[in-house]
């Protein structure tokens, strides 16, 4: 499956050619926004890792970051992404708490936060950092962690 984002009329035009090549029938799904970035993901892992070692719970930053997929990632898309909501509602939601929290861990990992765009993503982040900063964790100040 190829996938690609378009951010200018030469990215646009070279898909063009791209899609020309195919043979018929060929099936495109074209989506709003880009992908999350690298920067967004570094980020996301960093102010995980930092809560798990200033809270007094015993969780893991992977258990964090399981949590804050179900409780912040999945409203986030369900809301915008008809195939994940479709997809989630099917597969995961009849399951019990604890089975959903699994669910998005290693090593399942049910697709969540990579499926967001950059938006959603920025959304996701500003949620984790309100959830975490509310229980006392101080968090590495974002400009600064994305200009390292």
């Amino acid at each position: 499956m190829t996938s690609r984002v378009l951010l200018n009329k030469s990215d646009r035009d070279q898909f063009f050619k791209l899609v020309e090549s195919y043979e018929l029938p060929v099936t495109v799904t074209i989506a709003k926004g880009k992908n999350r970035s690298i920067e967004q993901n570094r980020l996301q892992r960093l102010w995980l890792n930092e809560a798990a070692e200033q809270l007094d719970n015993n969780q893991t930053a992977e258990e964090l970051r399981g949590y804050c997929k179900l409780h912040f990632g999945v409203p986030i898309l369900r809301e915008s992404n008809e195939d994940f909501r479709a997809a989630y509602d099917r597969v995961i939601k009849p399951l019990a708490y604890e089975l959903k929290l699994l669910a998005m861990m290693e090593p399942l990992d049910f697709p969540v936060t990579r499926l967001m765009t950059t938006k959603q993503s920025t959304e996701y982040l500003d949620a984790i950092h309100k959830h975490f900063s509310e229980l006392g964790c101080r968090l590495t100040d974002p400009e600064g962690a994305i200009a390292a």
